[in-house]
C-alpha cells in the first residue's frame, strides 16, 4: 500500500511533464505547417533560442570544466533556472556527490559540512549561523549567481582547509549593454494553509534589565536586592516587600502577551528585480558598467514533529505510540515529544556592482547585503513512559506541555573590490586581486519557552493545566553574535614556453582575519511558592496558556525573576579570533599535446584563540578566572605546514580525458566546537557542548577521473576517490531521561572512498528535445575512536558522522525546438547517514533517505517573458531519523506549488 502511495505522485509528475511536452509538440507541428518563408524564419529563431537555453549554457560550463587543471564541477545560471532552484544550497544538491542538509548545508561526497567550504568570488566570508563556521548557503539567492564552481580536488591556490570540496560562488558580472529583469511569484505549501502565530517582540532585552544586571551583578534574589539597595522596613512595607516590588518591575518589562492563535496563513510570494547597463567613456577609451539587483520573498511552513529519547532496553516489538496504558507499558522511549511547528521565513537581499574596464584591465566594486529572518512557534506535549518522571496521559495522568517561541534575524554585509590585469607588454603577466570586508550578525530578540503540567483523568480526558513549583517554568533567552572578516588575496601568472612546453607559472598570497563575539543572557520566571498554580481548565483555550504571567499574578504571587548566567568558571558566552596567512606557488604545463601536468605547494599558518567567557565579569578576580594563562593556552591553536598538490591529465585525440590527482590538506574544527559552551544544534535538536583542545585533522587525498565529451555536447564522467584522515573530529553522546548531550572528540583514524558517475545525454533519438542529466555516487567510510575517549559509545568503529553510502541525482529535461517550452523532472536522494552516534547499547541514529522529486515547467511566450510552474516534494516525503530500527525523529515537509512570471529586456 505504501508503494502505491509513492507511485501516484510519481505518475502525476511524469504525466505533467509529458503533458507539457505534448503541448510543445503540438505547437511545433503547427509551426512546421506554416508557409515556407515563415518556416524558414522560425527555423533561424529556433537555432538561436535552443542554443541559449540548453546547448549554449551546457557547452559553456563543459568547456570550463574541461580546461580546469584540477577537477571541478560547474553549474551555470541557466542550469539553476532550469531546475527552479531559488538559492545556492538547493542548486548545489544537483552536483555529483553533493547532498543538502537542513536546506542549508552542503555535504560533499557524503562527508559532513566541516569537510566543505564556501567562498564568494574567491574571498572568505563569515557565517551568520550560530552553530556553524560554514556559511548556510540557503541565504545566497540564485538571482545573483553567475555560476557555482565546486572543486573536489585541492589545488595550491585554494585554502588548505579542504576536505571534500570547495565551493566558489561567482556573482553576476557587469552587463555589456542595457538589461532589465522583473520577476514576481506566488506559492503555497500544502501544510501551511492554517498555522499558529503570536505577537512577536523584536525589541530584545529591555534596557532596565540590562542596567539591573550591572547594578545587582547578575543576582536578582530578594536578599541581594535588599543588600545592594540598602532597603529597610518603612511605610512602603518590609524590606522583603520592597525588594519583591523591584523584582516584579523587572519581570513586567519582559514580553508576556505572546499567546498562540490559529489563523489562515498568507501564501508564499516573492519579487525580484535587476537593472544594469554599460557606457563608453571617451577620455581614456574605456567602459563603465553597473548592476543593481534586489529581491524579497516570504514563505510559511507548518509541520508536525516528533522527537524521542530511545529507551536503553528498547526492542523491535516496543510501542512507538502512547495511545493506551498498554502502549505506555511497552514503550520504546524514555521521553516522547509531539509538537506542531509553524515557521515564517523572510528574506531580502540587495546587490550593487560598478566597474571600469580598459583594454586588458578591469576593476569592480560589489556591495552585497543579505538579511534573513525566521520566526518559529512550537507547542505540544512531552510524555515520559520510561524516564524518571514517569509522566504519561495513560499512566500517571500527567504530561509536560511545552510552548516555545523563537525569532532569529541574520544579516550578511559584504564589500568587495576586485581587479584583473594583463600586461601584454611585459611577457603577458597576469595579476588578479581582491579585498573584502564582511560582517555577519545574528540576533535572537525572542527566545521564550514555557513548561506546564497537563492533568488528565483515568480515561485520558484533559482536566487542567498547572504551573508547578519547579524552576524554569518560563525561560527567556537573548542571543547576539557578530563576525567580522577581512580577506585579501592576489594571484600572479606568467605564461611562457620552456623546453618546448607551454607552461604557466602562478604565485599568490591569501590573508584572512576573523573576529567573533557571542553572548547570551538567560532569565527565568519561577513559581517560588512551591505550590501548583492552575493557569487553565478549558482545553479550547489551551493556546493562550502562555498569557498566565499577568501583572496581577506577578505582583501578588511568588513568581520571581532570576538571571541564569552561569557562575565562574562555567560560561555561556565566548570570544574568538582567527588569522590565516598563506602563500603558494604552482605550475601548469602541457608536456606534449596529450599530457598536462599541474601542481605546486601551499604554505599556510593558522592561528586561533577561542575563550569561553561570561557577562558576569565585574572584578579583577573575575578577569583572572576567565583569562588566566592556562585557559588562554588551552583555547589557542597555532599550526603551520606545507600542503602539496599534483594533477596529471591525459588528453586524448578521441574526445576523452584521464585525470589523476594527489594532495595533502587539513580539516579544522569549527570555532564553536572548541569552546566548552552549551547550545542546541538546530539540525539534530541535541544539546551540544564544545571541547577546548580539539585538534585539526590532516588528510591525504587521491583522485582519478575519466571524462568523455561527445561532439553533440553529450558528456560522461567516472571518478574514483580515496581519503585518509588522521585524528578525525567525531561526536560522542551522553544521555539523560529527557535529552541527549553531544560532545566532540578526535578519533584515531578514518577513511572514505568511493566512485562517482555523471552524464549529460541527448535523447533526440527517442523524441526531439528530450535529454537526461544526472549523477551517482557510491562510497563508504570508517572512523575509529579510542575507547578511552568514546565514553559509552556503542560503536567505537563506525561510519563517519553525516556520511551517506550513496547519492543520486536524475533530471529528465525537455526543450521544444521552437523555444517556447522547457520542463524538468528532477529527482534527488541520499542514503541513510549517521546523525548522531548511539550510546549505552543503543544503535547509531540514522537520518533516513529523503526522496526529493520536483517538477519545473517553463513557458516562453516571447523572447523576453517567462512563465514558470514548479512543484516541490511531489512524493510528499517526510524527514525521519531512526535508532535501533525505531523512529526517534520525524518532521513533515509538505508539498510546495509555485508560479512565477518574469520579464527581461
Amino acid at each position: 500500500m505504501s508503494t502505491n502511495y509513492k507511485l501516484k505522485p510519481l505518475a502525476l509528475a511524469v504525466s505533467l511533464a509529458l503533458l507539457a511536452s505534448g503541448q510543445a509538440f503540438a505547437q511545433q507541428q503547427d509551426a512546421e505547417q506554416t508557409s515556407p518563408a515563415t518556416a524558414a524564419d522560425t527555423a533561424i529563431e529556433e537555432v538561436v533560442t535552443t542554443g541559449t537555453r540548453l546547448q549554449g549554457s551546457a557547452a559553456a560550463v563543459v568547456d570550463e570544466r574541461k580546461n580546469q587543471a584540477f577537477v571541478a564541477d560547474i553549474l551555470g545560471a541557466e542550469q539553476l533556472s532550469r531546475t527552479g532552484d531559488s538559492d545556492a544550497a538547493s542548486a548545489l544538491r544537483r552536483v555529483t556527490g553533493l547532498t543538502l542538509v537542513d536546506g542549508k548545508y552542503v555535504y560533499v561526497r557524503g562527508l559532513g559540512e566541516r569537510y566543505s567550504s564556501a567562498r564568494l568570488n574567491g574571498a572568505s566570508i563569515p557565517s551568520p549561523d550560530l552553530t556553524r563556521n560554514v556559511i548556510p548557503l540557503d541565504i545566497i539567492p540564485s538571482t545573483i549567481i553567475e555560476s557555482l564552481a565546486v572543486q573536489k580536488v585541492f589545488s595550491p591556490g585554494m585554502p588548505a582547509a579542504f576536505g571534500g570540496g570547495n565551493i566558489d560562488i561567482r556573482t553576476k558580472s557587469l552587463p555589456t549593454d542595457f538589461q532589465f529583469n522583473l520577476e514576481i511569484g506566488v506559492g503555497q505549501n500544502t501544510n501551511a494553509t492554517d498555522g499558529y502565530t503570536y505577537n512577536r517582540n523584536e525589541a530584545g532585552l529591555p534596557q532596565n534589565i540590562r542596567d539591573a544586571i550591572v547594578h545587582y551583578r547578575g543576582d536578582f534574589s530578594l536578599r541581594n536586592i535588599i543588600s545592594k539597595d540598602g532597603l529597610v522596613a518603612n511605610d512602603s512595607g518590609s524590606a522583603s516587600d520592597q525588594a519583591r516590588t523591584i523584582n516584579a518591575g523587572l519581570a513586567r518589562a519582559l514580553p508576556r502577551d505572546i499567546a498562540l492563535k490559529e489563523e489562515s496563513l498568507d501564501p508564499n510570494y516573492s519579487i525580484k528585480a535587476s537593472i544594469g547597463n554599460s557606457f563608453d567613456e571617451d577620455y581614456f577609451g574605456g567602459s563603465i558598467g553597473f548592476l543593481l539587483a534586489g529581491a524579497y520573498d516570504t514563505k510559511w511552513n507548518v509541520s508536525e514533529r516528533k522527537n524521542a529519547v530511545l529507551s536503553e532496553n528498547a526492542t523491535a516489538g516496543c510501542s512507538t505510540s502512547l495511545g493506551s496504558a498498554e502502549d505506555v507499558a511497552n514503550s520504546c522511549y524514555n521521553t516522547l515529544s509531539e509538537t506542531t511547528l509553524t515557521t515564517e521565513t523572510e528574506r531580502m537581499n540587495g546587490v550593487f556592482s560598478v566597474g571600469y574596464e580598459l583594454d586588458t584591465h578591469s576593476v569592480s566594486y560589489t556591495k552585497l547585503y543579505l538579511t534573513d529572518s525566521e520566526d518559529e512557534s512550537e507547542f505540544g506535549i512531552m510524555q515520559s513512559p520510561n524516564g524518571s518522571n514517569l509522566k504519561t496521559i495513560y499512566g500517571s495522568g500527567l504530561a509536560n506541555r511545552e510552548h516555545e517561541f523563537k525569532y532569529e534575524e541574520r544579516t550578511l554585509d559584504i564589500d568587495q573590490i576586485r581587479g584583473q590585469h594583463t600586461f601584454l607588454d611585459y611577457w603577458g603577466i597576469g595579476f588578479d586581486w581582491q579585498y573584502t570586508e564582511s560582517t555577519a550578525e545574528t540576533e535572537i530578540p525572542t527566545d521564550i519557552s514555557y513548561r506546564f503540567d497537563d492533568i488528565y483523568d483515568g480515561q485520558g480526558n484533559y482536566q487542567s493545566t498547572v504551573v508547578t513549583g519547579d524552576d524554569n517554568r518560563a525561560v527567556y533567552q537573548y542571543v547576539d553574535m557578530e563576525d567580522h572578516v577581512k580577506s585579501y588575496s592576489g594571484n600572479f601568472s606568467l605564461p611562457t614556453t620552456l623546453l618546448g612546453m607551454d607552461i604557466e607559472f602562478r604565485a599568490g598570497y591569501d590573508f584572512t582575519d576573523k573576529a567573533r563575539y557571542y553572548t547570551t543572557d538567560r532569565f527565568a520566571m519561577d513559581n517560588g511558592s512551591g505550590l501548583r498554580v492552575t493557569v487553565n481548565d478549558d482545553y479550547s483555550d489551551i493556546l493562550s496558556v502562555t498569557n498566565y504571567l499577568t501583572d496581577e499574578r506577578i505582583d501578588q504571587s511568588n513568581f520571581i525573576l532570576s538571571y541564569r548566567e552561569p557562575t565562574a568558571p562555567d560560561a555561556d558566552d565566548y570570544i574568538a579570533v582567527q588569522k590565516t596567512d598563506a602563500y603558494y606557488g604552482s605550475f601548469d604545463a602541457f608536456l606534449t599535446n596529450n599530457w598536462r601536468l599541474a601542481g605546486g605547494v601551499r604554505w599556510e599558518e593558522f592561528k586561533q584563540v577561542s575563550l569561553a567567557t561570561s557577562s558576569l565579569i565585574f572584578t579583577r578576580e573575575d578577569l583572572d578566572t576567565f583569562y588566566n594563562p592556562d585557559r588562554v593556552l588551552n583555547g589557542t591553536t597555532i599550526e603551520d605546514d606545507f600542503y602539496p598538490a599534483l594533477s596529471l591529465t591525459y588528453i586524448s585525440d578521441d574526445n576523452y580525458q584521464l585525470r589523476f590527482g594527489f594532495s595533502e590538506t587539513v580539516v579544522r574544527p569549527d570555532i564553536r566546537e572548541t569552546v566548552p559552551v552549551a547550545y542546541f544544534d538546530p539540525i539534530t535538536d541535541i544539546r551540544t557542548i564544545g571541547r577546548a583542545g580539539l585538534e585539526s585533522s590532516p588528510m591525504t587525498n587521491f583522485d582519478a577521473r575519466f571524462e568523455y565529451f561527445a561532439d553533440n555536447g553529450d558528456n560522461y564522467t567516472v571518478s574514483l576517490f580515496y581519503k585518509d584522515i588522521t585524528k578525525p573530529i567525531e561526536s560522542v553522546l551522553s544521555v539523560g531521561d529527557e535529552e541527549y548531550t553531544l560532545n566532540y572528540v578526535n578519533g584515531e583514524t578514518a577513511e572514505v572512498y568511493g566512485v562517482e558517475f555523471e552524464w549529460l545525454h541527448d535523447l533526440a533519438y527517442v523524441a526531439d528535445g528530450f535529454f537526461t542529466t544526472g549523477n551517482l555516487t557510491f562510497s563508504d567510510s570508517e572512523a575509529a575512536i579510542n575507547p578511552a575517549l568514546a565514553g559509552n559509545l556503542t560503536n567505537p568503529t563506525k561510519r563517519l558522522t553525516g556520511h551517506s553510502k550513496h547519492v543520486a541525482n536524475f533530471q529528465l529535461g525537455y526543450d521544444s525546438l521552437n523555444g517556447n517550452h522547457s520542463s524538468s523532472l528532477v529527482y534527488n536522494v541520499f542514503g541513510e547517514r549517521i546523525l548522531a552516534a548511539g550510546i549505552g547499547g543503543r544503535g547509531d541514529a540514522y537520518e533516513q533517505p529523503f526522496h526529493s522529486l520536483d517538477l519545473v515547467y517553463n513557458y516562453y511566450p516571447d523572447f523576453n517573458s517567462k512563465l514558470s510552474f514548479k512543484v516541490q516534494n511531489l512524493l510528499d516525503e517526510d524527514q525521519e531519523v531512526t535508532q535501533s530500527g525505531v523512529l526517534v525523529q520525524s518532521r513533515e515537509v509538505g508539498q510546495t506549488f509555485s508560479l512565477s512570471y518574469s520579464y527581461q529586456f
